[in-house]
């Protein structure tokens, strides 16, 4: 059965279904769906191991996440079927978040879901430690054949240096895919989006996340921790947010690598690996020289 027939067969339509598929997503096929009384997102998609995504817990994080004031509310769920709220409003770019303003909100919005999901958390919960999401990785890259065999020892190496360079880690309930897409911008305040990755993490991935995937700059970075922690950045804040940006980048680069082998999503992943191999080495570098 297709996405569409999935859509389609779902028992909560009142009259004829129309159903338009909604760009963007990359593990999931998406689509916006209405009929004669309402208007819906339908994400469709089963678990993914390779990528340690749990529907389980996407479903249990956007419960909570919606419960906590930071997500569109989940209407309907079955297996391997998501249907949440539609809110009339607008995908994010990486160039938005050079508004000051707007990227103030964000960060607010991810510090609200990091520390309000956990009260409102129900069920088993998955911990995303992107250092043994890395690990994972480089071995079903390594058991696959990956194009990228002659890359992983030193992605290793590097991994482990970062993780150390980390150090001990406050832990909160993290998105843990801080793309701009996932940012919806409705008339009056933001969303935050698509919890396939959620889990307990140390706040410092999401900001990495958010400033790799949005572009930001060194005042931005600082400006964004302090207004995060809401003191200023010291050495030491800046030493363990530097190398978990690095983390952040090479687990992206890694997940773009194995979706090469994995995925059969219409998507441009070899593209997405370079951009994102790019971005991996000049946070390594940054890391490297602070």
């Amino acid at each position: 059965m297709t996405a569409l027939e999935q859509l389609q067969a779902l028992p909560i339509w009142q009259g004829t279904v129309r159903a338009t598929p909604l760009g963007g997503g990359i593990t999931n096929v998406n689509f916006v769906a209405e009929d004669d009384n309402k208007r819906v997102v339908v994400r469709v998609g089963d678990d993914i191991a390779v990528h340690q995504i749990m529907r389980f817990n996407e479903l249990s994080a956007s419960q909570a996440a919606h419960a906590a004031g930071v997500s569109p509310q989940v209407l309907y769920h079955a297996p391997g079927i998501l249907v949440i709220d539609f809110i009339e409003g607008r995908s994010l770019t990486a160039d938005d978040f050079q508004d000051m303003s707007l990227l103030g909100q964000a960060i607010d919005l991810v510090a609200r879901a990091h520390r309000e999901i956990p009260h409102h958390l129900r069920g088993p919960s998955l911990i995303f430690w992107v250092f043994h999401v890395i690990r994972d990785y480089a071995a079903t890259l390594q058991t696959g054949g990956s194009r990228y065999q002659p890359l992983l020892a030193d992605l290793l190496t590097d991994a482990a240096r970062l993780e150390k360079a980390v150090g001990p880690i406050d832990l909160v309930f993290g998105h843990n895919d801080l793309l701009p897409a996932n940012f919806m911008q409705a008339p009056d305040r933001l969303w935050l989006i698509d919890w396939d990755y959620a889990g307990f993490n140390t706040p410092l991935f999401d900001l990495g996340g958010l400033a790799t995937n949005n572009g930001l700059g060194p005042a931005q970075e600082r400006w964004m921790l302090e207004r995060y922690f809401d003191h200023p950045a010291d050495d030491a804040l800046l030493s363990h947010y530097h190398a978990m940006k690095a983390a952040a980048a090479l687990r992206e680069t890694l997940w773009s690598m194995v979706s090469e082998q994995h995925s059969a999503l219409d998507f441009d992943f070899a593209a997405y690996t370079q951009t994102n191999l790019a971005s991996y080495r000049q946070a390594l570098d940054h890391f490297l020289q602070s």
